[in-house]
């Protein structure tokens, strides 16, 4: 976790990033109160989120193992918390790192920690393509998907907790019992992650925020789009867990059509920063 860290803790200098602002058909400050409920939320439930998800991350890490391109983790964060600027979970230190694997995919752990394949980056033409995937997985901690999945939650109540809940008490406890809860809440987690998938509402709910995250940001919101037309028809050990965890592509390529026409979006005033994407992962095997 140390060079996971370190990578992580570079300082962002968002001027290299940032793309031009875009007029849209509704004011971003509309289209942000309505990405996500806004709810104020204790900071006992922040710091088990973060703390449960720093053990997620860590076995996703476990898993792949990390990249080692020092230059190409500091892109893939620049253009991550470019990202973030549009959600509202200020509360939250995003980190986005590259998992060593061929497989094909993206994941998100509670607490702001994102991956991204080396797989996945070479399937991608654009960097409004590397976008659209990592706002859908911000999509996913922005709305809670897992910590509401599983009511990861802080407590300050001394009443007994249950296997999924009240993590501040399982985490600090020293008995057999709590040790064995937190050890079945992450259990549930990777099923989420890597067995069973999210809710297919909760997939839906992500897709749109990707279109809508990107388009607040200055990218081509169809990116999302253009790699689903790509990666739908690799098949195999490449794919196996992104098939087996998510609705049917032509299921997302709709709702991600349908997003674009009802928010009104003029796809031409977005940009995909071809050139700039394709020097930061020439050196990518």
């Amino acid at each position: 976790m140390k060079s996971f860290r370190i990578v992580l803790g570079a300082v962002l200098v968002l001027c290299l990033v940032v793309p031009a602002a875009v007029n849209a058909a509704e004011p971003e400050t509309q289209w942000r109160q309505r990405l996500s409920s806004g709810d104020e939320v204790a900071q006992s439930d922040i710091t088990e989120e973060v703390r449960f998800g720093r053990e997620v991350a860590a076995r996703i890490i476990g898993r792949y193992g990390l990249y080692d391109n020092a230059g190409l983790n500091r892109y893939v964060n620049l253009m991550g918390n470019v990202l973030t600027m549009s959600t509202n979970r200020p509360e939250l230190e995003f980190h986005f790192a590259i998992l060593n694997t061929d497989e094909i995919n993206a994941y998100a752990a509670p607490g702001g920690y994102i991956f991204v394949t080396r797989g996945a980056l070479l399937k991608m033409r654009d960097e409004a393509e590397l976008a659209g995937v990592l706002a859908h997985e911000i999509g996913h901690v922005v709305e809670k998907h897992v910590v509401r999945e599983l009511n990861i939650q802080g407590s300050e109540d001394s009443s007994a907790y249950s296997a999924a809940s009240n993590l501040a008490r399982v985490i600090g406890g020293s008995t057999d019992a709590a040790r064995a809860a937190f050890t079945q809440a992450i259990d549930q987690a990777m099923d989420i992650l890597f067995k069973n998938g999210y809710k297919r509402e909760d997939e839906t709910q992500a897709d749109r925020d990707s279109v809508m995250f990107c388009a607040m940001s200055g990218y081509d919101p169809t990116g999302l789009l253009h790699y689903f037309e790509r990666i739908k028809s690799a098949k195999g050990k490449q794919t196996e867990v992104l098939d087996k965890t998510h609705p049917s592509y032509e299921a997302r390529m709709a709702w991600l059509n349908e997003t674009i026409t009802k928010e009104g979006l003029d796809t031409g005033n977005y940009k995909d920063f071809k050139d700039r994407f394709t020097e930061a992962v020439k050196q990518l095997k």
